[in-house]
């Protein structure tokens, strides 16, 4: 009864806010277009089709190759489209029916051929309006359901990588490592990768988001893995970076210094921070050692749905940290023609500070 509970008091607070939305926008109606906010608002983790929303209708319309999925997993009116009945031929129903002027849209993340064919199709609209981030900021505190699995997927990642370390040897290719992260991954638990994995050894490790090969591990290289998996459609995210035999004077040098800026970063974590500041900490500490140019990405990002979701620790961001936020902190240095390091935790801000739901060792391995 709890667990129907907590479902409802979701319901009712999605629908508190999109009425909100639908105010304070002066919008008849939204047209929820993007995935992901599809399954956050609706429950339908199917993920193709898409939501009607307006002040007097909750309407899901998808084939009939996920119907059936969409009555079980939705609260929503499911509206079968077919061959005969297209998508835009209930929609242009629905709305000539409820009289709709003025209909919210997903700019950020819909097609422009999808947006031409919804104009034409849909032509006794006067106004479309994007909504920018208005849906998406709606993810970005978390509830304690959604907290559990991601808890669950970054263990899963944790496990993935503590098995791993035991199976790495010279001679291994990138890809080897990239093959059996992922199917420890699947073995315990995970119903897939949250992006494509990560493992960049060597010379390649100056390359933040280098893509695995075939070239071997060997003796004195960096191996940075990122690597993150699914479990119940929450995303887990966490990079790590090892030495294959014993690290040298340099390696040590940059390593400590992202080990640093990572841990003091997240000593100073807490509701209230500006993102852009949190990122500032990291950012100074690795300017302050000398390598402020080597590190040209964002701090982090929030983890959800998605593997990028808003806010985001940058340069720019401006969001307040609040309570059942997530966050990632990445920093990392990277040395073209030497490698590169990057340690990255999953973290949620609590009232008092911050959660780790990273578990794996920090401290520089060297197998």
């Amino acid at each position: 009864m709890k667990e129907i509970e907590k479902d409802q008091a979701l319901k009712e607070r999605l629908k508190t806010a999109i009425n909100r939305i639908l105010k304070d926008m002066d919008l008849d109606a939204l047209l929820v277009t993007d995935p992901y906010n599809m399954r956050y608002l609706s429950g339908f983790c199917g993920g193709e089709g898409v939501l009607y929303i307006s002040p007097d209708n909750q309407i899901l319309i998808t084939d009939s190759r996920y119907t059936e999925a969409a009555k079980q997993e939705s609260g929503f009116t499911v509206m079968e489209c077919n061959r005969e009945h297209r998508t835009t031929d209930i929609l242009k129903a629905v709305i000539q029916r409820e009289g709709v002027r003025r209909l919210g849209y997903e700019d950020e993340t819909m097609r422009c051929k999808a947006f031409r064919e919804y104009q034409e199709k849909l032509d006794p609209i006067g106004t479309w309006t994007p909504l920018g981030m208005a849906l998406t900021r709606l993810r970005q505190v978390k509830t304690e359901e959604e907290l559990q699995c991601l808890r669950q997927a970054e263990a899963i990642g944790d496990t993935a990588f503590d098995r791993i370390l035991k199976m790495i040897r010279p001679g291994m290719t990138e890809l080897d490592i990239q093959a059996e992260l992922e199917y420890q991954m699947m073995k315990c638990g995970a119903s897939g990768t949250s992006f494509d994995t990560i493992v960049a050894s060597g010379l390649h490790s100056s390359m933040p988001h280098a893509i695995p090969t075939d070239k071997k591990v060997e003796h004195g290289d960096f191996i940075t893995m990122d690597f993150g998996c699914r479990y119940k459609g929450y995303c887990s995210d966490m990079t790590r970076t090892i030495v294959l035999g014993k690290a040298n004077e340099k390696q040590k040098e940059i390593y400590q210094l992202v080990l640093k800026a990572n841990q003091v970063t997240e000593s100073f974590l807490h509701p209230g921070m500006i993102c852009r500041e949190v990122d500032k900490i990291a950012r100074d500490m690795i300017t302050d050692g000398g390598y402020g140019e080597y590190f040209g990405h964002g701090l982090g990002h929030s983890v959800g749905l998605e593997i990028h979701e808003s806010p985001a620790c940058n340069t720019r961001d401006a969001t307040v940290l609040v309570p059942n936020m997530i966050m990632t902190i990445e920093p990392g240095i990277y040395l073209p023609g030497f490698g590169g390091v990057r340690i990255e935790d999953m973290v949620v801000i609590t009232e008092n500070g911050y959660e780790n739901l990273s578990h794996s060792a920090k401290e520089l391995i060297e197998l």
